[in-house]
Parts: C-alpha cells; sequence; structure tokens
C-alpha cells in the first residue's frame, strides 16, 4: 500500500526543486539587481533626440526591432551556448563566446556597458553566495555563468535574460520620450510576446549565423557619446 505522506513528500520535493529555479531565474532577471541597467538606454536616448522614437508606438517598433534584429542574433544566442558551456565546463568555449561579445560591440559605450555590468553581476553572484570567484565576463556571459548553475532549460533561461532586458528598456522609453507607466507596461507586453520565437530562434542559431550587425544602432550609439543632453549613459 502506497501512504498518502510519501506520495506528499515525493511531489513536495519535486516542487520545491522547481520553484527554487524559478525564483533564482525571477531574481537573476529582476531590474532592482545592482548591476546598472537603468542607467543605460542602448541607443535609445540618441534615436529620440534624432526624432526617430517619439510616442509610444514608435518606441514600441523601435524596441521590437532591436529584439529581433539585435538580441535575439547576438546576445541570447551567447547567452545559450556560454550556458551549455559553463555545464560542460568548457572553459576554451566560454572565453570565445566573450571575446566574440567584445569585438562586435560597436561603439565605446555599448563595449562599456557590457563591461560593466559584467563585472557587477559577477560581484553580485559573489556577494551572494552564487559563485566563488570574481570574474570579468562581458554581461551575456556573466549572466549565463549564474544561470547555468540553475536547475532550468536554456529557453526558460533566454526568457529571463530577453524580460530583464525588456523591462530595463521599457523604463528607459518612460523617461526618454518621455512616457507614462501605462505605456511604458503596454511596452513590456508587446516585448514579452515576442520573446518567445526570440528565445526558440537564439537557439537554433548556429554559430556562422551569429552576428551583431545594427548600423543605425552603432550611429546613434556613437552620436549619443557626444550629445549634449543625457539622461543615459549609452
Amino acid at each position: 500500500m502506497v501512504t498518502t505522506t510519501g506520495m506528499t513528500t515525493t511531489t513536495a520535493s519535486m516542487d520545491t526543486r522547481t520553484d527554487a529555479a524559478l525564483l533564482r531565474l525571477i531574481w537573476l532577471a529582476s531590474p532592482a539587481l545592482p548591476v546598472g541597467g537603468f542607467s543605460y538606454s542602448e541607443g535609445l536616448e540618441a534615436a529620440v533626440d534624432a526624432g526617430l522614437v517619439h510616442d509610444e508606438a514608435s518606441a514600441g517598433n523601435w524596441l521590437l526591432d532591436q529584439l529581433h534584429l539585435v538580441l535575439a542574433q547576438s546576445d541570447l544566442p551567447v547567452v545559450a551556448q556560454a550556458v551549455a558551456a559553463f555545464r560542460d565546463g568548457d572553459l576554451e568555449r566560454v572565453d570565445e563566446l566573450d571575446q566574440w561579445v567584445r569585438r562586435t560591440r560597436e561603439s565605446s559605450e555599448l563595449r562599456l556597458q557590457s563591461d560593466q555590468m559584467g563585472r557587477s553581476l559577477g560581484d553580485w553572484a559573489l556577494s551572494v553566495g552564487q559563485a566563488t570567484q570574481r570574474s570579468a565576463h562581458t554581461y551575456p556571459v556573466a549572466f549565463a555563468r549564474v544561470a547555468a548553475s540553475i536547475e532550468a532549460p536554456v529557453h526558460d533561461i533566454l526568457l529571463a535574460f530577453g524580460f530583464g532586458w525588456s523591462e530595463n528598456m521599457a523604463q528607459a522609453a518612460v523617461r526618454a520620450v518621455p512616457l507614462g507607466q501605462g505605456a511604458g507596461q503596454r511596452i513590456v507586453q508587446r516585448l514579452a510576446e515576442a520573446l518567445t520565437g526570440a528565445a526558440r530562434h537564439a537557439i537554433a542559431l548556429p554559430d556562422g549565423e551569429r552576428q551583431a550587425f545594427a548600423p543605425m544602432l552603432a550611429i546613434l550609439s556613437s552620436r549619443h557619446e557626444t550629445q549634449y543632453s543625457r539622461l543615459f549613459r549609452s
């Protein structure tokens, strides 16, 4: 006879493992994480200054394009591949991916953002016991390093990374355009609805097709470095 107590214990154990992984992913994706994401607009502020983004619709369209043309082609595939490399203990592959991120940042501001956020995430991971030594990876690789230790599928890890980016960028739009909080939440909703497809695309993307080619974003980011009035660091 199978006891009710035994069945309950097994189920509770499985639920606990799942809940722990989910909560760690939510924590890792939180805009409140002290990595400085709130201080960057990734060229959005320059797009506002140039008149390319001026209201809720244009801000949402800009960020959706950035999700599909930049994030899904570069950072999300790097996170997916770096998670696999960390889990396999393939540090040579990790270094290769990290160097690729550095080479493909098309302005000094974007490079500094990736380096600073990566260092800050490494320091955070060390301070809360999610790492045993300090690291200086770029942000996508630093995120993968922490996420690799979470018992979660790569697809869920990419959704967490993408959602954290979406919340930060929507809030950047709220401040830079400016927009109301309701508009910001509708932009988050649009981005969230597109994230599943972006994550699937990133996972399936071969090494040779990973790319970071966004000329307009690179130009605007470079212009932002000398923009007269700025709220953001990129």
